[in-house]
Formats: C-alpha cells, structure tokens, sequence
C-alpha cells in the first residue's frame, strides 16, 4: 500500500477548516477524551468528528491514559468506548500512554493489554500510541505486536526495529485547515479495508456473495452452448462490459473462465467459473442494454 499521510487532532487545534483538510491530508486521528470518565470528552470531540464526516476524510480517535495499573485502564476503555459509541471510524482507536502512565514494562504492557481486549470485545479495531523510545522499553514484544501500533519520533525517520502501522513524525507540521501547528503522521497500512472487512469500529461485516449458478457451463466443457457462450462473452467485451481474451476454439478454458468470474463479480455474486442459466439472462440482459 502506498503510504499515507495524516495529521491528529485535539481541542489544542481549535476550530479546523475541513473543507481545506480534505485536500491536505488523507486521514485525521481526532481525541476523543482522556481519563476513566466518560464526562471527559474531548470538548472538540464531536466537532471534529463530525467536520471529517461532512467532508469523507477517513477518522480515527485516541484516547489519553492517566491510568497506572491494569484496572484502570479497563475504567478508561469503558469511558472511551461510552464517548465513541454510534459513530463510524476507519481507522484504529488508539490508547494513549505517555507521562505519568510509563510505569514500568509489566504494568504498562498489562494496561494496554487491558485496554484494547475491551474495545476489541466491544467491536472496535485497537491500538496503542507511544512514544519509540519508551515503547522499546515498556511494552512487550507480544503486546507490540498484537495490537495496531502508532509511534511518535520528531525525526528524519523511524527508529524501530519491529513492524509499525503508523509513525508520528512531527509536532510542528503545518497543513492547510489548521491555525498553527499540528501533529503529522505517516500511516502504512490500509487500515480503512481491514476494518470494513472485518466488520469493525461501528462497519458491519461484508455479507459473503451467493452463488448465481450451482450448474451450468465449467472448465473443460466443449459443445456448442459454449460456443455460443463465448460469443457472447466476445460481445460483452465489445461493449465495455468486461475484458475477454478468448480463443477461437469451442472449449471452455482459462480464458473463458476468466470472463465469466469477471462477470460474475461485476454483479456481485462468488466467482465460482460456472455459466449456467441464470449467467446466461444476466448476461443477454446486460448486452440488451449496451448493444
């Protein structure tokens, strides 16, 4: 995936402009509070929110940790999850440790540990925010690698040895949209597609596609319906309705095979190779209106 760049935001940013934003970056990871309370809302939380929303810019949100043991977190993740519930995000719900929350390798990997199991068993796509140089000494390499991981380092790049799905890379990044100084971010990883796919963070899990035809015209079949078959597939082609590359020959094969799951896929069904008679209405149907 090409990567992808980003900026976060808090009630620190103001009132940001989203219309320029959307032209500016390709993602927005938003506070949505911080503590064990879910009073503690962000005040610019659902402004923020709902200014990504209007204008299609593709949202995360953190949530910032004063917690120092595993319990505490727990109270936190139910905060935060009271404050995002009902809304739709596209990318990760970060737990945010830093400052007084760095309390040693075991209680901090417990923490997070604890954190994202609840927003994960309430549906949501978790992750943790810290800075590199404290993640190399506070989280375990179980817990770095388990969770969607987002790195802060003011550098020229990435001090870590392990894999990262996000890297804050700036504090004093500017972007159209924002009055002063914004956090900037470089994310690689499709975080969107994974979380729709996996029904996630308020998405509901893509319905697997039936099948059109359980019988029909298959791989290796030769007689005249599939001649006929792929004369049609020839025309669908012609019309723009998918791409065929087919031989002269009477045969179903790869190429034949080909077309007919591009098509099949095209209506939204498995693409199981098979060309029966509902296939072939689709099809005539299809070539009726461009033909």
């Amino acid at each position: 995936m090409k990567e992808k760049k980003g900026i976060d935001i808090s009630r620190y940013q103001g009132e940001p402009d989203f219309s320029k934003l959307k032209d500016s970056v390709d993602f927005v990871i938003v506070q949505a509070g911080y503590g064990r309370y879910s009073s503690q809302k962000d005040g610019c939380f659902e402004s923020n929110y709902s200014g990504c929303k209007k204008y299609g810019i593709p949202v995360g949100a953190y949530w910032f940790s004063y917690a120092t043991n595993a319990d505490e977190a727990r109270m936190e993740a139910k905060a935060c999850i009271a404050a995002i519930s009902g809304k739709k995000f596209e990318y990760p719900i970060y737990f945010d440790v830093e400052g007084k929350s760095l309390v040693g390798r075991a209680k901090v990997s417990a923490m997070c540990e604890a954190f994202c199991t609840e927003l994960e068993k309430a549906g949501y796509f978790a992750g943790i925010y810290m800075s590199r140089s404290p993640a190399q000494t506070m989280l375990t390499a179980e817990v770095a690698k388990k969770y969607a991981l987002w790195l802060a380092e003011y550098d020229s790049s990435l001090s870590w040895k392990g894999s990262v799905g996000m890297w804050q890379n700036s504090s004093t990044g500017k972007v159209s949209g924002i009055a002063g100084d914004v956090d900037t971010d470089i994310c690689y990883v499709d975080y969107p597609k994974l979380i729709k796919e996996s029904g996630r963070n308020g998405y509901s899990k893509p319905k697997a596609p039936k099948t059109l035809d359980s019988e029909g015209f298959r791989r290796g079949d030769k007689s005249l319906g599939v001649y006929a078959l792929k004369n049609m597939l020839r025309l669908a082609d012609k019309a723009g309705i998918i791409t065929a590359a087919l031989t002269d020959d009477s045969g179903f094969g790869a190429g034949t095979e080909k077309a007919v799951n591009a098509f099949l896929k095209e209506l939204g069904f498995k693409p199981n190779g098979t060309a029966g008679e509902n296939f072939i209405k689709k099809l005539k149907e299809q070539l009726a209106k461009k033909l």
